[in-house]
């Protein structure tokens, strides 16, 4: 069910004064607008966005990033704070669109944003650098396996997210498609852990696995399930296993 967004509280997405509480105002936001008021563009950057209006969500996302950076006006730091998420993401895709910068560069400066409040910022903290993760997918495992040792859950979360081999808006990273037993590493460190927000996002990253290589993830199940006696490894296994006709 579609939830009815108020002309008031439209005007305030649209300029910025405050975040969306759910995907429905994150998708109804006029980035144009949001733009013209938050930033000083010419008015044909203004127009480029306005006619991308009908293209996906994580273009215009990058499009505000490229028409920021064109402006001059792309500093990290400035956009970092602001209180609309959608800002915010666009500092995340500012990161993963800076040429300047190299994976490790992206991930460290990328971490604030991974780590935000908002559900709406980390998703696109992931997705602003996918294009990196799945061109060197072993290079971004080892970077990110240090945050699984992480005290947010946020941090662990991103870790798991952002190498899932399918992935939601995302390029899929064939490595992980075809060879799941390279992330072991990531994923039985994270079998229990606590969180569900954590757990979900494990259960999602197998359950991707599961649509090419379907036996290594139902021998992974079963091994957990001598391994580990825990709620949440059992809402793993189950979530893992999902999208299986003979799960174990």
């Amino acid at each position: 069910m579609s939830q009815a967004i108020s002309a008031a509280r439209k005007h305030e997405l649209d300029t910025g004064l405050v975040a969306s509480t759910h995907l429905a105002e994150c998708l109804a936001v006029d980035f144009a607008t949001l733009l013209q008021t938050v930033a000083t563009l010419p008015e044909a950057a203004v127009q480029r966005m306005r006619d991308a209006a009908s293209k996906g969500i994580t273009q215009r996302m990058a499009l505000a990033a490229t028409l920021l950076r064109e402006a001059g006006q792309g500093d990290v730091i400035h956009w970092q704070p602001h209180p609309s998420d959608t800002v915010r993401g666009w500092a995340c895709y500012l990161i993963g669109s800076d040429a300047t910068l190299g994976l490790t560069e992206k991930l460290q400066a990328m971490q604030p944003l991974a780590d935000d409040a908002h559900f709406g910022v980390r998703e696109w903290a992931w997705l602003a650098v996918r294009a990196d993760l799945v061109a060197a997918p072993l290079q971004a495992l080892t970077l990110l396996l240090p945050w699984i040792d992480a005290a947010s859950p946020y941090l662990r979360r991103f870790a798991c997210e952002a190498l899932r081999p399918r992935g939601v808006w995302a390029t899929h990273i064939a490595l992980f498609k075809q060879q799941p037993q390279h992330a072991l590493p990531l994923l039985d460190a994270l079998a229990n852990d606590p969180e569900r927000y954590v757990q979900d996002s494990v259960g999602n990253w197998l359950n991707d696995a599961s649509k090419t290589q379907p036996e290594w993830v139902r021998d992974l199940c079963a091994r957990w399930q001598h391994e580990h006696s825990s709620a949440a490894n059992a809402y793993i296994r189950k979530r893992a296993q999902r999208s299986l006709s003979t799960p174990r």
